[in-house]
């Protein structure tokens, strides 16, 4: 009887050596596990690693070099220094293009901010005539910019439907030269960048609007409150931080834009290049055979350093408001 229980006794000490524990098993298993591991999650994200690197960072860091040598489309170029940056200040065409830029954020900007604000909070209640405005309003931002160029190009064109519905009311003599003359061809632009963007800011504006406490309109309306006081002391306020970062969005958006004047105007930036813009400066100056294409570089540079200057601002403002 003994002999069986040490037997057995023996038989179960084998087979727990057997049978590693928690910590148990040989090195080299240890190790492969570990490699495992540390490389599953680099896997997940090797591809977009790649991707961004190839199509962003090289091409960002190629431009740098090239805004520092006189490189063509055809010719390497050499290092010339600064010399892309200082014949910016004398370039015309520079000069024109940042003007027609920074107007377009300082004109385009306010209604970004305010009008979206106002239609999300005219659309906000949950019923389909709402459901089905909020649609209507966001059918623009879907649509490609050549439709879109189309369709203004058409309405604001001297035989365009504006221009006949103008004479037919009999308030003018003459076409309004919409696409033609320099500051009505981008004010005409600037409209058609507004239209485009008014669906999408609104729907930010309709989140953020859903997070504002309802008890805060109920306090309002039993105060005596109407419609534009809840809007102006409970809505404005609750959306305070979402206006910041729709003035930065749209703060990029219109320094860089390209397609709604590209469209209007067939690729030329208007008569003699008067209404172009950076984003087109960059092109002209970036394809082509005669491309030049450092001095298009340096071009870029500037570029980027003014949008890196309203990302600044914008962190500045969200550190503002997480101390508050």
């Amino acid at each position: 009887m003994s002999i069986a229980t040490e037997t057995g006794s023996v038989g179960r000490a084998a087979r727990r050596a057997l049978v590693p524990g928690p910590s148990g098993g040989p090195p080299e298993k240890k190790i492969r596990s570990s490699l495992h591991d540390q490389l599953t999650p680099w896997l997940y994200v090797a591809i977009p690693i790649i991707w961004i690197s190839v199509f962003s960072l090289i091409p960002f860091f190629n431009t740098i070099r090239l805004s520092f040598t006189d490189s063509t489309m055809l010719v390497p170029g050499k290092f010339i220094g600064l010399d892309n940056y200082k014949r910016m200040i004398h370039d015309p065409h520079f000069i024109n293009a940042i003007t027609n830029s920074s107007l377009y954020v300082v004109c385009v900007v306010p209604f970004m901010v305010l009008l979206p604000l106002m239609l999300a909070a005219l659309v906000a209640e949950k019923t389909r005539i709402m459901g089905f405005l909020r649609t209507s309003f966001y059918v623009p931002v879907v649509m490609s910019s050549v439709v879109v160029g189309l369709i203004w190009t058409n309405l604001l064109d001297t035989k365009g439907l504006i221009n006949n519905l103008f004479k037919a009311l009999h308030w003018i003599s003459k076409p309004v030269p919409f696409l033609v003359d320099r500051w009505l061809l981008l004010f005409s632009a600037m409209l058609v960048t507004i239209w485009t963007g008014l669906g999408y800011y609104m729907m930010i504006y309709l989140a953020s609007i859903a997070n504002i406490d309802p008890g805060l309109y109920e306090a309002a309306q039993i105060d005596g409150a109407g419609g534009i006081r809840q809007f102006i002391h409970v809505t404005l306020p609750g959306c305070r931080w979402t206006m910041v970062l729709i003035s930065l969005l749209s703060s990029m958006s219109a320094f860089r834009v390209f397609g709604e004047i590209y469209m209007l105007t067939n690729g030329s930036g208007g008569l003699g290049g008067a209404d172009i813009t950076m984003t087109m400066l960059i092109k002209d100056e970036g394809t082509g055979i005669s491309a030049r294409t450092g001095y298009a570089g340096a071009i870029g540079m500037v570029m980027f350093v003014v949008l890196g200057v309203l990302v600044l601002v914008q962190w500045f403002l969200e550190a503002r408001s997480d101390d508050e």
